[in-house]
């Protein structure tokens, strides 16, 4: 707690950011279980009782408690997107939150009334903590075509079947053409709307459902959930995915693992510093245990470090115990970023000049950095004008 000047205490910033985030979130997740629960209720007991019993069609009632579930789980996956801090889950929720509590009030029960009361008290808080949710959804060219194809499938589909609907038993409207639509692309098929076989164009239109929905829901899958599988297997793995490795952007690259580069690692992480580590397999397999991002190869290839987008890198770090193939990743990496920083560690103060006839912007060398240290602490000197040299030098 501190003082606001006025003599009464509140909360510091980030304690409140914090706690108005999770409120959102709590509130979102209640009104999605409400939801679904409440449809569940009411599908299976059939009571009514609310304000609008009287005055909506029973049919509706039924309706409104099938589409309250399905809006449930939206409503769900819109909650999740909140704890990644994603303004388009704060969009989505505001959209949802107005749709549950009117399926609530439609479904005409006394179950459905704390589902209303919730979403709409949701509603302040969401707009409140608008401020909060910043963080944009990051979608490639083939998830956003993904999407849209998926889509245009069932466009076709509906569209298609409707225009057709004479040669088709069982689809009266717009309704029935979708739900055509959805289960023959799923394949699903449960046969209660099959074309007519006498009709040919009505036989080739569904064979062109199956095929396009079956090709659009497997690149759906493929493009959209593949990638998050992908990131959740590789982060376990203590591997970069490739989807990681595309959003690298203005990052330091560590180039090879070794007793001088652990406090280095340490450094970065401890600052929240964006940073890649590029080593050899015994390493990454250490570095993977403390959740470092790391792509496997040999520091002094390119494959390896293309992978890690060098081309992108704010500056390059090489500090192992080996001066000799220090100097050749810094070859390779001088060759790929001839504009990047490069700086070295030379274990061996007569290597300093071959790290940087090899391309290193300053080469330091530890033990003349540590002697010198020693010699000023033991002096009783103060070491902020020689670090303050040594960085100028630099």
């Amino acid at each position: 707690m501190v003082d606001d000047g006025s003599g009464r205490s509140r909360l510091p910033e980030d304690w409140q950011r914090l706690l108005s985030i999770r409120v959102t979130i709590v509130l979102a997740l209640t009104v999605a279980v409400l939801s679904v629960a409440t449809a569940l209720v009411n599908i299976q007991t059939n009571v009514v009782g609310g304000p609008l019993a009287e005055y909506v069609p029973e049919a509706i009632q039924s309706a409104a408690a099938f589409t309250g579930a399905l809006t449930g789980f939206l409503m769900l996956g819109s909650a999740l997107t909140l704890r990644r801090g994603l303004r388009a889950g704060w969009w989505a929720t505001l959209l949802l939150l107005p749709l549950t509590a009117a399926q609530g009030l439609l479904q005409s029960s006394q179950y459905s009334m704390p589902l209303v009361v919730l979403s709409l008290v949701t509603v302040p808080v969401l707009l409140l903590s608008r401020k909060r949710f910043t963080n944009s959804l990051s979608l490639t060219t083939t998830q956003i075509a993904a999407g849209f194809a998926l889509l245009g499938v069932q466009a076709y589909g509906t569209i298609g079947a409707y225009a057709l609907r004479e040669d088709f038993e069982g689809i009266s409207n717009i309704l029935d053409a979708f739900y055509f639509t959805l289960i023959t692309s799923s394949t699903v098929g449960y046969g209660d709307i099959t074309p007519d076989q006498g009709s040919t164009e009505a036989m080739l239109f569904t064979m062109s459902v199956l095929v396009l929905g079956v090709a659009s829901f497997g690149i759906a899958i493929g493009a959209l959930v593949g990638p998050a599988i992908q990131t959740r297997i590789t982060k376990t793995l203590g591997r970069m995915s490739d989807s990681q490795l595309e959003l690298l952007e203005d990052h330091l690259l560590v180039l090879g693992y070794g007793e001088l580069t652990e406090p280095i690692v340490d450094e970065l992480a401890a600052n929240d510093r964006e940073f890649v580590v590029v080593t050899t397999d015994a390493a990454a397999d250490e570095l993977a245990d403390r959740d470092v991002p790391v792509v496997t190869g040999d520091p002094s290839d390119e494959a390896p470090l293309e992978r890690a987008k060098i081309e992108r890198a704010a500056g390059i770090l090489v500090a192992t115990n080996e001066d000799a193939r220090d100097a050749l990743a810094i070859l390779t990496a001088r060759q790929l970023a001839p504009k990047t920083r490069i700086v070295a560690a030379a274990t061996d103060r007569e290597n300093t000049k071959k790290l940087e006839h090899a391309g290193a912007d300053a080469v330091i060398s530890p033990s003349l950095l540590g002697g010198h240290l020693l010699v000023r602490s033991a002096l009783g000197g103060d070491d902020s004008e020689l670090i303050d040299r040594i960085l100028e030098n630099e």
